[in-house]
């Protein structure tokens, strides 16, 4: 009995030595945690320059702007009493040079308090700066650095992505919000599907072409629009496709959660088609050395609105001519994006390529090397059937 009280008191005190939390932990409080970081073309500002002449440089060059936004602990969900405070939900820092880790060093030397990744939400580089650099040298360091979580979402800026980083409301932090705009995806397909840096990584080399959402700003106002086009053997930014051409890589793939069809019947009057479910199979054909592919695309939706009070919507051959001038509209917008990736940018962004691969691997292993030159001859065709299963509520 004694003998078992004393070995259950060993393993009790035994227990106070083991748990005693890390070693080498640091609090939160005495870190600078950052929830954004973006990448714009190497432009020093005023701070900066005023430091250097005054002899506080290092050996570098101008190539890369990055700033990160640091995020107050409160910002994370503990509330300040002080309503001033309460208004200090996150800083910008920037800094200059030519390697995106040594800057991150280089933050120590501005700060109290060393910058850590744990919590990177989002990384936005402006699209001068990759039109420049490849994205495998810019995305180097945060794809090496265990730091930062593979969940982190890459973006592009059609202007600075610095500007991305501020807000005209002071109780929003630009990161969080950028991140979480990722989720409206269900809601309209001209929001592409999130690209977070395990993602990004594959792309990088697989060495094929591919798409980042694009961000447009406005006076602290964001808005995502399109993506930009990396070239798959430079890497480099090469050019956009717009929202209309998003939308229509979402009908090509059967990808899309959610959105609408605008178009205009045959008075001329505004009538829009709520898509209930999509989806797409690709077919590809191998006779000889010639390749094509046919996309036959489905989908359900509602008449969610109708502008011609001279029509009556729960008509059956009313339904059936809108359904043709909604497939219309569709074949219209996915020639247009067909027309971009084969003749103006000569690169395959809509995953055919994968259809080859799966179908033809000894075809795809022959034209990788230089496939988006092969798919820019390569003939594609859709069959297209839109099903209204109803027009609402109200007919009027």
């Amino acid at each position: 009995m004694y003998r078992h009280k004393f070995l259950l008191i060993i393993v009790l005190l035994s227990s106070l030595v083991i748990i005693q939390g890390c070693w080498s932990s640091k609090e939160i409080e005495d870190l600078s945690v950052y929830a954004g970081l973006a990448l714009d073309v190497g432009e020093r500002v005023a701070t900066e320059r005023d430091l250097e002449s005054q002899g506080a440089n290092y050996y570098k060059k101008n190539v890369i702007t990055a700033t990160v936004q640091i995020v107050p602990i409160n910002s994370f969900g503990r509330k300040e009493k002080s309503k001033e405070k309460q208004l200090l939900k996150y800083s910008n820092l920037r800094l200059t040079g030519d390697s995106v880790f040594e800057i991150m060093r280089q933050y120590s030397t501005r700060r109290d308090r060393p910058v850590i990744g744990h919590h990177l939400k989002v990384i936005v580089v402006s699209t001068k700066l990759a039109q420049r650099q490849n994205m495998d040298q810019l995305m180097d360091f945060v794809l090496r650095d265990n730091d930062i979580r593979p969940s982190c979402r890459v973006f592009f800026s059609k202007g600075r992505a610095y500007d991305t980083f501020l807000s005209d409301q002071p109780e929003v932090v630009p990161s969080f919000r950028i991140n979480s705009m990722t989720q409206n995806s269900y809601r309209t397909n001209k929001v592409m599907p999130e690209v977070n840096l395990t993602q990004l990584d594959g792309l990088i080399h697989s060495k094929q072409s591919f798409l980042l959402q694009n961000i447009f700003t406005s006076k602290g106002e964001i808005k995502f629009a399109g993506a930009g086009i990396i070239k798959g053997d430079t890497g480099k930014w090469i050019g956009d496709l717009n929202q209309e051409n998003v939308e229509s890589i979402s009908w090509v793939k059967g990808t899309g959660k959610g959105g609408v069809i605008k178009s205009y019947d045959w008075r001329k009057e505004t009538i829009t088609y709520e898509i209930k479910s999509m989806k797409s199979k690709t077919t590809v054909k191998l006779q000889g050395d010639n390749l094509s592919f046919h996309v036959d695309i489905e989908s359900n939706g509602r008449l969610i609105e109708n502008w011609d009070v001279e029509e009556n919507p729960s008509e059956m051959a009313y339904l059936e001519a809108a359904e043709k001038v909604f497939e219309a509209r569709l074949k219209k917008m996915i020639d247009n994006l067909m027309s971009k990736m084969q003749a103006k940018y000569k690169v395959d962004v809509a995953g055919f390529g994968k259809h080859l691969s799966i179908k033809y691997p000894h075809k795809w292993k022959e034209v990788k090397g230089n496939w988006d030159e092969v798919f820019s001859q390569v003939p594609v065709t859709f069959d297209i059937k839109l099903k209204i299963t109803d027009f609402g509520s109200s007919t009027k």
